[in-house]
């Protein structure tokens, strides 16, 4: 079949999980394929998650023919491995729409469909949220079944580890399927890792033991109690030969596997068994990130999330030049070559926020600690203690993660942490559990923190030197996802809680935070051919703000507008409202931002546009605020429309 026919023959029958328990395993084995072409062929022009779901299509399939969904619910660890699951419970027709302004999010939603039990975008959450479930349905004595699906990047993360100790203490019916694939975003690491690893080479004593069990049940009576305990002593020592730490089982759960992830036969036989049977249940499952398209088998990391590509080449079909990642990356090498104390951590993301070049060129100095970002403030809080300079890069949504980890380790003992943090503001296409709109709002609250933000890549560079070689304390730069331009007037030094303003003006006085700089000096242009002089500021420190400057240029303007790419709620502009009501600066404010609400999933000029945060809403939204600024404002309208 071609991967441009969308929808092929098996397909076109599946328009929900029903239709599954019709199929017989050819069908089901066929069908497997055409689901592989079609999301090739659609994320190839939307962008997405390709390579795990590649990997999850027959256990996806497996699970909703066992299981009768959504009356029994399937919760989906991370929440990007769940495009299959989504072809097959209705949104097949539009697919197509996939992570685009009001079409299908990348992550389940319950808002969407029934069959999304649970809403989940971050890692290492479904354990939790399955044994809640579970408890809430046996407390309410109804009668259905709840599994969850983790991978074992996932189980990197400590809140899992809290649920399995929880789990498989409770006598509660619960199904955790683990999906191994020997990855997160990167290439898993840790003693977990290296655990797994050992258990999948070692299917002789899987094998074994179940025969052993069969006979157990099938062949021998119930009365020959001493035969049958024999038996399970062989079974026991077996497995203390084989397997020397059976960690899932001496949690109290009944392991079964690791078995082919690719075998729907096998899958749906092992599902089958798991049901019936009492007590937390896990099933290990090995699969292969990106089957069925070599690329994508080749390079997993590249294919997590990627924007649209060409199929016959797996290239993008795009490049917008170096981003800020690329930049952050290049330039925390060559302040590592010249300073041997500085080390890099990251989460499981090293392609992500662009550290693989650090990881090559300093392999003593590159820790990634796996899915377990408050491990990797307090290991390097650790380190700062240490003697060394770490910088710890993550996402803006996951260091939300570490909220306490940053005050009580890193704030409230004023170490020298340098925080890079990547994907803040708007990330578009991923939605609401990504956005990185919140740090502003929680970092500038901790003590002893200073908060950066550059307004171009250039600018990045050299608050990064400042951050490392200068600071001292817990510092952190913020800067968003893709590339940025560059802006004249930004090439002074950083100087500590120093801002910058790059145009004089007398009207109104834009204070625009880090990259919304570019932005506001587009707005500045509109507002100047309608008369209106702007005074545009760029902060560059959030924490703590240039008070001088900023008294300096609302005194003489009368009028602030603040434009920051995070919530109105606690943002910027609500210091500098603080800072005017605490001065007793007299001063008409308008704060441009997110709302206290939901931001979704869509490209970041449509999200923009959506909000009115795009040069000309913006403008408008500045004219109108002026018009209606006191009496001095109205003396300004008239005389602009005269």
């Amino acid at each position: 079949m071609s991967r441009n026919n969308h929808t092929t023959e098996i397909l076109k029958r599946v328009s929900g999980p029903e239709d599954l328990k019709k199929l017989s395993m050819r069908e089901l084995n066929a069908l497997s394929g055409e689901i592989r072409d079609f999301l090739i062929s659609t994320v190839s022009n939307t962008g997405g998650h390709i390579a795990s779901n590649l990997g999850v299509v027959e256990l996806t399939i497996a699970l909703h023919r066992v299981f009768d969904t959504p009356r029994d619910r399937i919760i989906w660890d991370v929440g990007h491995q769940t495009y299959v699951h989504k072809i097959l419970t209705g949104r097949k027709e539009r697919f197509n729409t996939l992570r685009q302004m009001d079409g299908l999010s990348g992550f389940p939603k319950s808002a969407e469909s029934e069959f999304d039990a649970f809403n989940t975008g971050h890692s290492s959450t479904s354990i939790s949220a399955a044994l809640g479930m579970a408890r809430a349905r046996d407390l309410k004595g109804e009668n259905y079944y709840v599994a969850a699906v983790i991978g074992d990047g996932a189980l990197t993360g400590g809140m899992a580890f809290e649920a399995l100790n929880d789990a498989g203490n409770a006598r509660t019916n619960l199904l955790i399927i683990l999906n191994d694939n020997g990855m997160s975003i990167a290439q898993n690491v840790g003693g977990l890792s290296r655990y797994l690893s050992r258990l999948r080479t070692r299917p002789f004593y899987y094998k074994t033991r179940e025969s052993i069990q069969s006979l157990i049940d099938r062949r021998l009576p119930k009365t020959g109690r001493h035969v049958r305990r024999f038996l399970h002593r062989i079974k026991a020592a077996m497995k203390s030969i084989l397997v020397p730490s059976m960690f899932f089982e001496d949690l109290g759960f009944r392991y079964f596997g690791p078995i082919d992830g690719h075998n729907l036969r096998e899958l749906i036989t092992v599902l089958e068994h798991a049901r019936t049977m009492k007590g937390p249940v896990l099933v290990h499952v090995c699969t292969l990130k990106g089957k069925g398209y070599k690329y994508a088998e080749e390079k997993p990391n590249v294919f997590h999330g990627i924007a649209p590509f060409e199929v016959e080449t797996g290239e993008l079909k795009s490049n917008g030049g170096e981003s800020y990642s690329e930049v952050f990356g290049r330039k925390i090498c060559a302040i590592a070559q010249s300073n041997p104390g500085v080390v890099a951590i990251t989460a499981a993301m090293p392609d992500g926020t662009g550290l693989n070049r650090f990881r090559e060129s300093f392999p003593r100095r590159f820790f990634d600690v796996g899915i377990a970002e408050q491990h990797a403030v307090t290991f390097a809080a650790g380190l700062a203690k240490g003697g060394v300079i770490p910088v710890v890069a993550i996402y803006s949504t996951f260091l939300q993660r570490a909220y306490d980890q940053m005050l009580h380790d890193v704030a409230l003992q004023n170490l020298h942490v340098v925080f890079a943090i990547d994907r803040a503001g708007v990330v578009g296409e991923d939605g609401e559990t990504h956005q990185g709109i919140y740090d502003i709002a929680y970092i500038k609250t901790m003590p002893n923190f200073t908060l950066m933000a550059p307004a171009s890549p250039s600018e990045l560079e050299m608050m990064l030197e400042y951050a490392v070689m200068e600071h001292k304390g817990p510092v952190a730069i913020r800067y968003p996802r893709g590339t940025g331009r560059e802006t004249d007037a930004l090439g002074q030094p950083i100087r500590p809680g120093k801002g910058l303003a790059v145009r004089q003006g007398e009207d109104v006085t834009i204070v625009a935070v880090g990259y919304f700089l570019d932005r506001a000096l587009k707005t500045a242009d509109l507002l100047e051919a309608e008369g209106i002089s702007c005074e545009v500021i760029n902060p560059r420190f959030i924490k703590p703000m240039d008070e001088s400057l900023l008294r300096q240029s609302i005194s003489k303007t009368g009028r602030v507008v603040v434009m920051e790419d995070g919530i109105i709620s606690g943002g910027f502009g609500s210091s500098i409202l603080e800072f005017t009501s605490r001065e007793r600066i007299q001063a008409e404010t308008l704060l441009l931002g997110l709302p206290d609400e939901e931001v979704p999933h869509g490209s970041r000029k449509l999200i923009y546009e959506k909000y009115g945060l795009d040069p000309q809403s913006m403008k408008d939204r500045i004219r109108d605020f002026l018009e209606a600024s006191g009496e001095g404002g109205r003396e300004w309208a008239r005389n602009v429309s005269m």
